[in-house]
């Protein structure tokens, strides 16, 4: 388990790694147009976004290879992990038997089922329930029962309103 623990732990250091130079890049731009900003006062938000811009992306283009063979490293080691060392290790093998344990209350239950003659029924019958009276009868719309208040309801406001 500690071994996944520091293989994540990596891939963070990783993902550092790829973004931090173009984040450093980012705030160095924004940090010297800031104070040509300020010299000058002109507080235009677009002239900061434009070089930003075009320097992070030269910052991706210079560094790109160095980016891929991070992530190709970060990749195979995570395959050879995987593939070669996650296996033979014991911790992380099922045993043979362990179908045993995937269900362990399947005899109680089926117990119960028996037990209780309409379950069984209708397991046996499906879609044919005995018990289901909707199946069998009309749903009866009722008039609401009248509260001291004398309210209409929903249905009744509608009939009142002609709808």
């Amino acid at each position: 388990m500690e071994l996944l623990v520091e293989y994540l732990a990596k891939g963070f250091m990783v993902m550092l790694a790829i973004s931090m130079p173009c984040v450093l890049v980012a705030a160095a731009v924004g940090l010297v147009v800031g104070i040509l900003q300020a010299v000058t006062q002109v507080q235009e938000q677009t002239i900061a976004a434009a070089p930003k811009i075009c320097l992070v992306f030269l910052s991706i283009i210079i560094l790109g290879g160095f980016f891929m063979k991070i992530m190709t490293n970060y990749v195979y080691e995570g395959v050879h992990l995987a593939f070669q060392i996650t296996p033979k290790n014991d911790t992380f093998v099922l045993p043979e038997d362990y179908f045993k344990y995937t269900r362990p209350f399947d005899r109680e239950m089926r117990d119960k089922i028996n037990a209780n003659s309409n379950l069984n029924s209708a397991l046996k019958n499906k879609g044919n329930i005995p018990w289901d009276k909707k199946a069998t009868q009309h749903e009866i719309y009722l008039p609401a029962k009248q509260n001291p208040v004398n309210n209409p309801n929903f249905i009744e406001r509608l009939k009142i309103n002609g709808n």
